[in-house]
Order: structure tokens, then C-alpha cells, then sequence
């Protein structure tokens, strides 16, 4: 199955603020910092950058000396520009800067089949420096299964969101229909987002990185986690 379009990316972009997403943002956000706050760097990385939430706070609470934010949605960089950070519009193997860290936060892995998952580790080693990290969280299968299946529906007057969702065999596929309002009248659009189902092992072994951490998160208060939070070492 292919990886996500632009334009389901910059539709989700649109309607990031409904989903709940910074609200639980800052406990997953706790586990980057704490580990970040472990060891010496000055250069960070950060793919899927999104809106430049996750790069603005790394930044002000540790100082890093250099960050960037990279995405492949034109909407979300421009955002992360707006809040005064470096971010580009560009696929990670198309850079030629290694960096101390790396990270992937908020499930990003989780939009790549297994066979683009591949090849982005590969990429993430070649751009890591020796002795650099890569932080990354992945969707646990109890998550995939109980956090986000069903429909879903939310509006704020100005836009109507609707998202039904299900998961099955490995794949999560979630139809996102939006209405916005212009003027008298509402604009409709809709895509179709997945995600697919990755384990730790698999990201050890696509990286040839060594595992350093594997943490249970738990966002949503739930019985069992719903996602993990990963740090690999380049030797």
C-alpha cells in the first residue's frame, strides 16, 4: 500500500487541533525531554516536524544549539517557519547534514509501510552521526485496536470533522471528511490516512542501530499502553 499523499497530510495538518493531539502531547513530549536531558549534543533533527510544537519546546527547555524540522507537508512547514524555526520541505534521504539526534514523534513511524520504513532507517543511520541517537514512539497493537477504531466526530463552527477509522491486518485506515466554512456555504474535503503496525524489533533490525530504551507509554489512561517510546544508538 502506498505511503500517504500531500494532500491527505496537509488536509490532516487543517485539523490537527481536533484531534486531541496537543492535549496529550506534553506527556509523550516528557519522555524526549527527560532522556535528551541525559546526554551531550548540539545538533537535533526532527522528521515529521509538523506544526514545530515538539522542536519549539526541545529548544527552549535544553538550548540546543542547531534544530531543524523537517516534513513533507507544505502546510506544516510553513507553520514550524512561522514559530521562528529552521524547517524544510524535504524527505530525510534527500539531506546532506548528519545530526547528533533524530527524532520521529507523535506515531510518524507509524505512516510508513513496512518497505518505506526500511528504507527511512537506513537513512536515518546514514545520518546520524557515530554515537548519535535516534527517539522515535510507535502505536502499540493494543493501541491500534482501542484508542482510535470507530467514528469520530468534532466541530469548532467554523469546520465540521468526521473520522471513521479500523484496523486490521497490520493496517489502520482512517477516512478523514472535512467541511469548512467560506463564507455562506461549506467546502468539503476528504482523504483516506493509514497507518501501519511496526514492533520494536522491527525498527532494530531495519536500522542496524543498537537499542537503547524501550518505554511503555500510556497517553490515554487505558488498561495497557498504546504507544512505545524508542531511543536506538549508532556505535
Amino acid at each position: 500500500m502506498a505511503n500517504n499523499s500531500a494532500n491527505s497530510l496537509d488536509l490532516y495538518a487543517k485539523v490537527e487541533d481536533l484531534l486531541g493531539v496537543k492535549e496529550a502531547a506534553p506527556h509523550l513530549y516528557a519522555h524526549y525531554l527527560l532522556f535528551l536531558q541525559t546526554i551531550d549534543f548540539d545538533t537535533l533533527l526532527d522528521v515529521g516536524c509538523g506544526s514545530g510544537d515538539f522542536l519549539i519546546q526541545m529548544q527552549q527547555a535544553l538550548d540546543i544549539p542547531q534544530v531543524k524540522g523537517i516534513d513533507l507537508s507544505p502546510a506544516m512547514v510553513s507553520k514550524t517557519v512561522e514559530m521562528g524555526l529552521d524547517a524544510e520541505c524535504i524527505d530525510l534521504c534527500a539531506l546532506n547534514e548528519k545530526y547528533n539526534v533524530i527524532t520521529a514523534v507523535f506515531d510518524m513511524l507509524n505512516y510508513l509501510t513496512s518497505e518505506a520504513l526500511k528504507s527511512f532507517l537506513v537513512c536515518v543511520n546514514e545520518h546520524l552521526n557515530d554515537g548519535g541517537f535516534f527517539l522515535c514512539d510507535i502505536n502499540t497493537l493494543y493501541g491500534f485496536e482501542n484508542v482510535a477504531v470507530g467514528s469520530f466526530i468534532v466541530d469548532d463552527d467554523e469546520r465540521f470533522l468526521t473520522v471513521d477509522s479500523e484496523f486490521e491486518a497490520g493496517e489502520y485506515i482512517s477516512e478523514f471528511t472535512l467541511f469548512e466554512k467560506e463564507n455562506t456555504c461549506f467546502k468539503k474535503s476528504q482523504e483516506i490516512i493509514r497507518q501501519y503496525y511496526h514492533t520494536v524489533d522491527d525498527l532494530v533490525e531495519y536500522s542496524g542501530l543498537e537499542l537503547v530504551v524501550s518505554d511503555d507509554v500510556n497517553l490515554y489512561g487505558l488498561e495497557e499502553s498504546d504507544k512505545i517510546f524508542v531511543v536506538l544508538k549508532k556505535a
